[in-house]
This record gives C-alpha cells, structure tokens and sequence, in this order.
C-alpha cells in the first residue's frame, strides 16, 4: 500500500512538472516547453505570431528561468533568456535586420540607443549576410549570462557574441516594448494569448 501512494505520489509530481513546461504549437511551429541555453534550463514564457498586415510572418517563442506576465519582470529577470524565431513566410534577410534596428530604436531613449549603435550595425549586417529566410527557417537570439547575447541562424552561430549586457533587453523591447512590432504578439510572449 505504502509503495503504491509513494508511486502515485511520483507519478503525480512528474505530472505537474511535465504540465509546467507544456510544448505549444503556434501556427504548425512547434515550442518546447523547456530549452537549455548552454547549460541553464529555461522555459516556455508565451509563443505567438508576428502580423504584418494580414499575412503571418514569423512565430516566435519566448524562453526565461520563469514565467513573467509583464516587460518589465521579463527584462529585470536574471539568468539565461532566449527568443526563438521561426518564419511562415520568405522574407528578406536584411529588411528584417533594418526592421529590428527600427524596433529597438523606436523602444529606447536616444542616449540609450546611441550606445549600442556598433551592436545593432554589426547585428543588421549578420542578417543582410543572408539573403533571404525561407518559410521554416529558424533563428535564435540567447542570452548567456557572462558570454553576452548570442545569436543563431539555422542552427550556425553568427560570429562573437555581443558583450554589452544592454544589447539583449533592448532586442526583448522590439517585441516586449512600449511600441511593440506587434501588439498581440507582445500579450502571447507574455503568456496572456486570448
């Protein structure tokens, strides 16, 4: 009897822990639940697709030790993050780096983004390197804690990566910000899909 509830006890938490990192798929892209970022386990926070008018143009997932359901619990959070990217469509690799410079630029003070103006050139020409993403294409943006910002394309690491701890957060800010790159998109990151 006692082996019994002990097992039931087992299989119960082993439950709760699967439901915890439950996988979402978001447009036929599939999100684990949990990812490992070099060593350190993150999870699922929220997944959703980026509109632009009404064609879909990417899914992306975002990855923290912890759920937050606010920008500001997601950036002040400490530890390994990532953004997972997958495209639906084709897209011009070097317009989205343009488009990503723009989102961090309309999400930031001037002073602020004037300092990380190296990062954000040296992140553009990484994606202009490419000329296009075909629909399925993946790309992924980590933080490392004490490497810096490292960011894949197709499962091949651009070059080093981007020390300035500033750099991730003003990313996160294209989608978590104040003028997000989609506003549904920012509620889904944020696990608050309707």
């Amino acid at each position: 009897m006692r082996m019994r509830n002990r097992w039931g006890l087992a299989l119960g938490a082993l439950l709760l822990a699967t439901s915890a990192f439950a996988q979402m798929t978001v447009s036929g892209v599939k999100f684990e639940g949990a990812s490992d970022v070099r060593g350190s386990k993150v999870q699922l926070n929220g997944a959703g697709v980026r509109y632009k008018a009404i064609f879909k143009v990417y899914a992306a997932g975002l990855y923290l030790p912890k759920k937050a359901d606010t920008p500001e619990a997601a950036l002040a959070m400490q530890g390994a993050k990532r953004i997972s990217i997958t495209t639906l469509r084709e897209i011009d690799s070097s317009e989205l780096g343009k488009l990503f410079s723009r989102g961090i630029e309309d999400n930031m003070e001037k002073a602020a983004f004037s300092k990380l103006v190296p990062g954000v050139m040296r992140m553009s020409q990484i994606f202009s390197q490419y000329k296009k993403l075909d629909a399925g294409d993946n790309f992924v943006i980590d933080w490392v804690p004490g490497v810096g910002t490292v960011i894949t394309v197709k499962g091949v690491q651009q070059g080093e990566a981007f020390k300035e701890p500033e750099f991730f957060n003003a990313l996160l800010r294209i989608w978590l910000g104040p003028n997000p790159a989609d506003w549904k998109l920012k509620d889904a990151l944020l696990g608050k899909a309707a």
